[in-house]
């Protein structure tokens, strides 16, 4: 937390970038957007995803520390401590969770304002526990692939490769729907789209578009994509090469 605080350029891409994005994207296809017959505007439809992209961002830059932690040699005298590597590994991902689910929340506070419909209490909370296990699934992958690296220009390479992909890719900008089959496939093996599938139906309700799975087995994915990236994570930093 303290070393997030310190270091103002990173508070302020994590956050102004996707909130960009967000008024930039939604403001200028709203009108676009709702002539397709869409009950919601796409203000309001990409706001999960915006959201999404905040935990993203957050979680995933939270974890360079990992890179920058092993060439100060920091690293290697917490793993030559009695702690053990799972220990090691929660206390890195419920950090960055923290930080991504701080930050999100901030972002939730404008949802009233373009929502299409009070969501309700209820929803908001369930909003607010997807964005949790989201966060701590997208900081364990980021764990997982900033752990064999040595270089902070490589995770970089592989963030544009890989977890922008996933995010264009996880019906955040465009409805699962409405993509054409060979996209909507790739949609469909993304595990980060039922993590925005679940957000956008607890927070846009009847008006979210058609999901790919009903909300509770979006929610089950979503969980067990958390726990599958917690495992990898641990596995990952209890082989002794990685030291």
């Amino acid at each position: 937390m303290l070393r997030f605080l310190r270091q103002r350029s990173r508070v302020v891409g994590a956050f102004a970038t996707p909130i960009l994005f967000w008024a930039m994207l939604g403001f200028g296809a709203n009108d676009a957007f709702q002539t397709t017959g869409s009950e919601v505007g796409y203000l309001a439809y990409f706001f999960p995803g915006a959201l999404v992209m905040i935990l993203l961002f957050t979680a995933i830059f939270s974890t360079i520390s990992v890179i920058e932690d092993r060439r100060e040699g920091f690293l290697q005298g917490v793993l030559a401590s009695p702690a053990p590597r799972s220990a090691i590994v929660m206390g890195k991902i419920m950090g960055g969770a923290t930080l991504a689910v701080g930050q999100g929340m901030i972002f939730l506070c404008i949802f009233p304002l373009v929502a299409p419909q009070w969501p309700g209490v209820v929803a908001l909370l369930g909003a607010l526990g997807a964005m949790i296990v989201t966060a701590i699934a997208l900081t364990g992958l980021g764990l997982c692939l900033a752990w064999p690296m040595t270089s902070t220009a490589g995770f970089h390479a592989m963030m544009n490769v890989l977890l922008l992909p996933m995010w264009f890719l996880s019906g955040a900008v465009f409805p699962a729907a409405d993509a054409p089959n060979w996209m909507r496939a790739i949609m469909a093996v993304n595990p980060l789209t039922y993590c925005h599938q679940t957000l956008a139906g607890l927070m846009l309700g009847d008006a979210a578009p058609d999901a790919l799975l009903p909300l509770p087995v979006s929610a089950a994915v979503m969980v067990l994509f958390a726990l599958t990236m917690i495992g990898f994570a641990t596995k990952l930093a209890s082989r002794p090469q990685a030291v």
